[in-house]
């Protein structure tokens, strides 16, 4: 139990998935639960505090040599991602609480609760609820949610705090989860709250029928995962509402994505230039929103390309063995999100391509290659071996995460 301390043209495509008798039919479940639990006992012992591979600019002293300048920002901020040793008690960067992170595992709590029926999943869940309430953003037209350190990117600089639509939409989705599990509403006004920061404070970019939301209420960036993860969630909270905006909304934001998805099945991360490149786990959320959008506001239309995305999802980014790709046109370091939210996303899409066998290699890959013996999990591998350094959000809440759906997964019988 978690306990509260605080136009595309690819190059050739993977090899074809998996010969009939390569591996199991299916991962196997206590495999599943094994991990879960060590990963609970470690969160447990550690706490919900950790460190960030993007929070370089807590440090007092990188801030000050940045000279508040972009370019030295970035640097720093990639310097220490990359570093496989953990400098940051030397630099004065503090543990901190996520929102991002704690909404992860605020749905892995909720979903190992309907699992096993242990009730001391009721507890963990209503605690880190109740802290996710404490941590909203002020100062905007519904709760929202940021991260709890400056970070600067190329397209902006984010003061710590701003909230992003997809904190939010993640957040939220948890809360909305924890509501029908405690049955507690309150939990779902707080994500109804959500909605109305993704509808009022988020801009908008506009053509016939359609739009994008921005990323933040201060920018106007074009990032397809960002504005779908928003419209995944008017989808979702107005199907139980009834509100016809709400639904309405999501449809129009959903069709702006759908008119820029590729011949190939794919999308641009983003339509900026800079930002055009196809990965996994971003790939991963733009067919889990769409999914949202179609069950929940029946955005039928949506049926062919969400076929077609996972169709390329699933013969661009894995390798026969199970290893996933962070792209889909080249190997490189391999990142935590890259299996976990492949996990979720087949999941989630199995009555479009059922998976089973590849569900069971990714997670013996990721169980292998990413799972520390203490329980965690690595932040990423590369070609010298893994970054060790036990990240909580980026790490422990998304192995957290994508683990608890597929133990629900296989607690349900649905791999077969």
């Amino acid at each position: 139990m978690l306990k509260l301390k605080t136009k595309i043209a690819p190059k050739a495509p993977a090899p074809p998935l998996v010969p009939a008798a390569a591996a199991p039919e299916a991962p196997s479940l206590p495999d599943v639960q094994s991990a879960l639990d060590a990963l609970e006992a470690w969160i447990g012992r550690n706490g919900l505090k950790g460190y960030d591979p993007y929070d370089a600019l807590e440090s007092p002293i990188l801030r000050a040599l940045s000279l508040g300048a972009k370019w030295p920002r970035i640097a720093f901020t990639q310097a220490l991602r990359r570093l496989p040793v953990n400098l940051r008690p030397l630099l004065l960067v503090r543990k901190t609480l996520n929102p991002k992170g704690l909404g992860l595992l605020l749905a892995g709590t909720v979903r190992r609760g309907r699992t096993t029926g242990g009730e001391r999943y009721a507890e963990a869940a209503r605690s880190l609820a109740e802290l996710l309430l404490t941590l909203r953003a002020p100062g905007h037209q519904g709760a929202c949610w940021g991260y709890p350190f400056p970070w600067q990117s190329r397209a902006f600089y984010l003061p710590r705090g701003t909230p992003t639509v997809v904190n939010t939409a993640f957040v939220a989705h948890a809360l909305v989860d924890v509501a029908r599990f405690l049955k507690e509403e309150r939990y779902f006004a707080v994500a109804r709250s959500a909605c109305t920061f993704v509808m009022r404070d988020l801009a908008r970019t506009e053509e016939e029928g359609a739009f994008c939301f921005s990323y933040t209420p201060g920018d106007r960036l074009l990032v397809h995962n960002a504005s779908l993860l928003g419209a995944g969630l008017l989808a979702r909270v107005g199907a139980v509402t009834g509100e016809a905006e709400l639904l309405d909304t999501a449809r129009r934001a959903a069709r702006w994505t759908l008119r820029r998805q590729h011949a190939s099945g794919a999308w641009w991360y983003a339509e900026a230039p800079y930002q055009r490149w196809v990965d996994s786990f971003h790939t991963g959320f733009v067919l889990e929103a769409l999914r949202h959008v179609i069950r929940d506001a029946g955005l039928e239309e949506a049926m062919e390309p969400l076929a077609r995305g996972y169709r390329f999802f699933l013969d661009h980014f894995f390798e026969v063995d199970g290893e996933p790709r962070y792209y889909h046109d080249r190997k490189g370091p391999l990142d935590i999100h890259c299996p976990t939210q492949a996990l979720v996303t087949m999941c989630e899409l199995s009555d479009v391509a059922p998976t089973p066998r590849l569900l069971a290699r990714v997670t013996r890959w990721l169980l292998a290659n990413l799972k520390a013996p203490e329980g965690y999990f690595y932040f990423r591998r590369g070609r010298f071996g893994p970054n060790r350094i036990p990240y909580m959000r980026w790490g422990q809440a998304w192995a957290y995460h994508g683990l608890s759906r597929l133990e629900e997964f296989l607690a349900a019988g649905r791999s077969q």
